[in-house]
């Protein structure tokens, strides 16, 4: 599998249609999926961003091969693909909360099965 990785507010993720494809709720704003290769990556950006907001978040492990939307790397360092449309809940692998360390930081989620 060529998994990537997309953090999202448990909250939120608790209150979308199972059956639906997952939109973020900044999606309508960005006009993609922010997603991140490598369990360090998820980790690094989530605290990047969302360090102060105390909230449980969970990380959808994200098959790329799976995936319906355009898929495309808008970096130099492509490491953090952008999904271009709504993602298929098929191609999601695994949904996981993310720990935290005392400090706040996000620790890195576990490796996919």
């Amino acid at each position: 599998m060529n998994i990537t990785y997309h953090g999202t507010p448990k909250s939120y993720w608790d209150s979308l249609d199972p059956g639906a494809p997952y939109v973020p709720a900044d999606f309508s704003r960005e006009g993609f999926i922010h997603t991140t290769d490598g369990l360090e990556g998820i980790a690094m950006t989530l605290t990047r961003y969302y360090k102060s907001n105390p909230e449980p978040f969970v990380v959808l492990h994200i098959d790329k091969d799976a995936v319906i939307s355009r898929i495309q790397y808008d970096d130099p360092a492509e490491i953090f693909p952008h999904i271009y449309g709504p993602l298929n809940r098929d191609a999601i692998r695994k949904v996981e909360i993310i720990r935290r360390a005392a400090d706040g930081t996000f620790c890195k989620p576990s490796v996919h099965p």
